[in-house]
């Protein structure tokens, strides 16, 4: 359904030159749904992720069965760009053993005590298993950079906070993900890119119905105000930190069945590229097995 070329246009190349203005929120890469109406996408794309799923479920069975790989999925995003939901409907059809989902808020004080990658290290996924982060340690580059009164009160040794002390964040993480991935970790990071207009849409929706009252929060109106300083941070961020083993994809958001779809088909991508199996029993396991059965037959 959503080729390969699609695929490669969300993502971030590295070492290439990258901006956020090259991509649109609203695309809609796929031509077929371009002429429906938006109840008519989303139907459709209902019915697509339905048999997503059922692929991913397969796939996801096989990553645990085989026990050699983790994946792990990043979602950053701008408040409202419906990372939630994401993680809801993409992780939907898994097995809940196979999966776990951490969601990262202002650290606590034991967690300020080590260094900033530490409390995303505690969370690590276990071979065979699917990790989400929503949020993760880029926001010790990305809302400490927008908000350098938060970074100046953490417990860090003095020194001056330039270009340098950026780039040095930027080449820890880096390395720490080149590590990852070379121990059996594979890396997903999805930038869900809603334009500040859908924002505003969906803010006020959480607003009129009262069922979503309590997705409202003050505090994201406040960081509203900072947009333009959040997307010039994340530029930088993903341009610095898009490499070849764990590449970024910035993935259009304003719909959120679009977002659902290209998110899943990466997720299963990714998966189904592994060179996966499931356990093969040795003569001896054959023997205990033909023993089990004989058992229970003579029963």
């Amino acid at each position: 359904m959503i080729s390969s070329k699609v695929i490669e246009k969300c993502q971030v190349r590295p070492g290439r030159k990258f901006s956020l203005e090259d991509h649109d929120p609203s695309w809609i890469p796929v031509e077929e749904f371009r002429e429906l109406s938006s109840s008519e996408a989303k139907e459709k794309a209902r019915a697509i992720m339905a048999k997503k799923l059922e692929e991913l479920a397969e796939a996801q069975e096989l990553l645990y069965a085989d026990n050699r790989y983790a994946v792990l999925m990043i979602l950053q995003a701008m408040d409202a760009a419906g990372k939630d939901s994401t993680i809801k409907h993409v992780m939907s059809g898994v097995n809940p053993q196979g999966c776990q989902v951490f969601s990262f808020k202002r650290p606590s004080a034991e967690e300020l005590d080590h260094n900033f990658l530490w409390r995303s290290m505690m969370r690590l996924p276990e071979r065979g298993r699917i990790g989400i982060f929503n949020r993760s340690y880029y926001e010790d580059v990305l809302v400490l950079k927008v908000h350098p009164e938060i970074l100046a009160a953490q417990p860090l040794p003095a020194g001056k906070v330039d270009r340098d002390f950026w780039q040095d964040r930027y080449d820890d993480i880096n390395a720490f993900e080149r590590h990852l991935v070379r121990n059996g970790t594979i890396i997903l990071k999805f930038f869900l890119h809603v334009s500040k207009g859908e924002q505003k849409r969906r803010f006020l929706e959480r607003l009129e119905r009262t069922e979503k009252n309590w997705k409202f929060s003050v505090a994201d109106l406040a960081e509203r105000q900072y947009w333009d300083e959040y997307k010039d941070a994340y530029a930088k961020a993903l341009r610095a930190t898009s490499t070849e083993w764990a590449p970024w994809h910035v993935i259009p958001a304003d719909h959120k069945w679009l977002t659902r779809m290209l998110v899943a088909e990466i997720l299963e991508n990714a998966i189904k590229s592994l060179d996966l199996a499931y356990p093969q029993p040795t003569p001896d396991d054959l023997a205990v097995l033909a023993a089990a059965r004989e058992k229970l037959l003579g029963e």
